[in-house]
């Protein structure tokens, strides 16, 4: 099994996370020595043929004006009839499909699993880039094939002006800060809203571990709707000690400070909150792809004897919680023997030994039932 890193470079993890993560960005020359790219622009043009895969090409100078984007799925004649130069294809969630890009994931388990988002993967001929831009979350760019050169602007948000006519979000004003020219092996690290630009020199290929984090909207308005269903319907406003009411109509800050301070109150539930946040950070991306697989490994207690193993599904995601014991698995809270939950969120993997030694997680209409049965836990696909 790939083991996390432990440097950056010559840089110590520890370091990093103390120095720059989520505070600036970090070049790091050979950060995999004699990197070998897992798949090729051809490969990658040929998994966006393919419906359940989600891909984008990026023209600067498209028929419909400049930064057209294009959604797949494509066709052949799609690509052969792009131009020479000035475009980029990206492919979402490779980690999905390529168990060498899945695990890729595992050298950056020094952060939690469930911050990693997908790994995304471009190709691009002579010139080809998405404009500048800033993300909204951390991302590692690992240079796979060829050259592209990053420029690196400073710290921007919603209110700088974009370029119009175009969904891409590309920066009308882009100012320079740092440039450099990456090779295969090297990788730069940007935290969020770092204005960024990637032009490819000569055809290349670049990898993207993105790292995904809710919006303080998400968790506003998922996590109010999720506490409110554990609240009594006597879980009610009050205002015990109240004095006459010097203007009757007003809303005066002693009632406002009251509510705050119910509201802290009745937001004080650690158990839901653990188990919301468990929840919404495993949802999986691709829905879709997880239940396409749903109960495909129904005969699993004849396989497993035989040395079969059950495997967390490439489009799935899981991680677990202590207190309340709880496995959560593509958005979905179970009770779990904690020993199960951290080795299974460890391995990705079921094996007989776990059903001798956790046999009620064994049981009809169990845990591991109930995970096969939603697309969780499936047979390794052939290229797993």
């Amino acid at each position: 099994m790939t083991a996390p890193l432990t440097h950056l470079g010559t840089m110590p993890v520890t370091e990093f996370l103390r120095d720059y993560w989520q505070q600036k960005p970090l070049l790091i020359r050979n950060a995999f020595p004699d990197f070998e790219s897992p798949i090729s622009g051809e490969e990658l043009a040929g998994m966006a043929l393919e419906e359940a895969v989600e891909s984008r090409l990026v023209l600067e100078n498209g028929d419909e004006g400049p930064w057209q984007l294009r959604n797949g799925p494509f066709t052949e004649e799609d690509f052969l009839s792009l131009p020479r130069s000035h475009w980029t294809l990206l492919v979402q969630a490779v980690d999905q499909w390529l168990s060498e890009v899945a695990d890729l994931k595992r050298y950056f388990r020094f952060i939690p699993d469930w911050r990693l988002d997908d790994v995304m993967i471009s190709y691009a001929a002579d010139k080809g880039s998405v404009g500048p831009h800033f993300d909204h979350y951390d991302v590692f760019l690992l240079q796979a094939e060829g050259k592209r050169r990053w420029l690196q602007g400073p710290r921007v948000d919603e209110t700088a002006p974009r370029v119009e006519g175009t969904p891409l979000g590309i920066l009308k004003d882009f100012e320079e800060e740092n440039r450099w020219l990456l090779e295969p092996g090297d990788m730069l690290y940007l935290p969020p809203q770092y204005s960024h630009w990637g032009i490819a020199e000569g055809a290349c290929t670049t990898i993207s571990i993105g790292f995904r984090a809710p919006s303080a909207r998400t968790v506003l308005e998922d996590l109010a709707a999720e506490l409110a269903m554990g609240l009594p319907e006597k879980s009610r406003y009050t205002d015990p000690g109240l004095r006459p009411a010097a203007s009757p109509a007003e809303i005066d800050p002693g009632s406002v400070e009251r509510l705050r301070t119910q509201l802290s109150h009745w937001l004080d539930q650690p158990r839901g909150i653990a188990r919301w946040f468990g929840a919404v950070m495993t949802e999986t991306k691709y829905p879709d792809t997880v239940a396409m697989d749903a109960d495909t490994a129904g005969d699993w207690r004849q396989q497993l004897p035989q040395g079969a193993r059950l495997l967390l599904n490439p489009a799935s995601r899981c991680a677990f919680c202590r207190q309340p014991e709880t496995l959560f698995a593509d958005g979905e809270a179970f009770p779990a023997p904690l020993p199960l939950a951290e080795k299974f969120c460890d391995t990705h993997a079921i094996i007989q030994s776990d059903v001798e030694d956790f046999p009620e997680a064994a049981a009809t209409d169990g845990l591991i039932d109930q995970l096969v049965a939603q697309g969780t836990l499936i047979y390794p696909p052939e290229d797993f």
